[in-house]
């Protein structure tokens, strides 16, 4: 299954899920927003997604669009700023092994902001405002800076 849609709130993927499925398309909702409150200590952003079969996503996609315009709540999905795609992540850091733990100090201690990863294009950003110790960070390793404006698309 693929990812057609993220969103922060479960009942906005419900929402979206129910008319997928009145279109005919299977669908079904992930959620991550426990392992993002208790491993990142984040409130759970882009934590509920709704997958669709790989054969399906163009038709699913398409419908999504139609309704984007006069439906709020399919609307509400989030999105790449960069590709536009809802294949993302909050926060960026990958599940796996001792990465959350280690991710955890560094957001606790604020030397690594929080952000927003896409899966497709790989852009990192974030809402959070930057803070002292981030800046340093950054300034060490520029590469690694989700604040930099000239990254997103205008």
């Amino acid at each position: 299954m693929v990812t057609i849609a993220t969103f922060n709130e479960q009942s906005k993927a419900k929402h979206l899920r129910d008319r997928l499925q009145q279109a005919g398309i299977g669908a079904e909702i992930i959620g991550d927003s426990h392992l993002q409150r208790v491993a990142f200590m984040a409130k759970p952003q882009a934590n509920v997604k709704v997958k669709v079969e790989e054969n399906d996503f163009d038709k699913a996609h398409q419908l999504m669009r139609e309704w984007e315009a006069s439906d709020p709540d399919v609307g509400a999905a989030l999105r790449c700023p960069q590709c536009d795609s809802s294949n993302i992540e909050y926060p960026q850091m990958t599940r796996k092994f001792l990465t959350p733990a280690i991710a955890s100090v560094l957001f606790a201690m604020k030397i690594f902001p929080k952000g927003f990863y896409c899966h497709n294009c790989h852009f990192t950003w974030t809402t959070e405002p930057e803070g002292q110790i981030s800046r340093l960070w950054h300034m060490i390793f520029p590469g690694t800076n989700p604040y930099r404006e000239d990254n997103v698309k205008g």
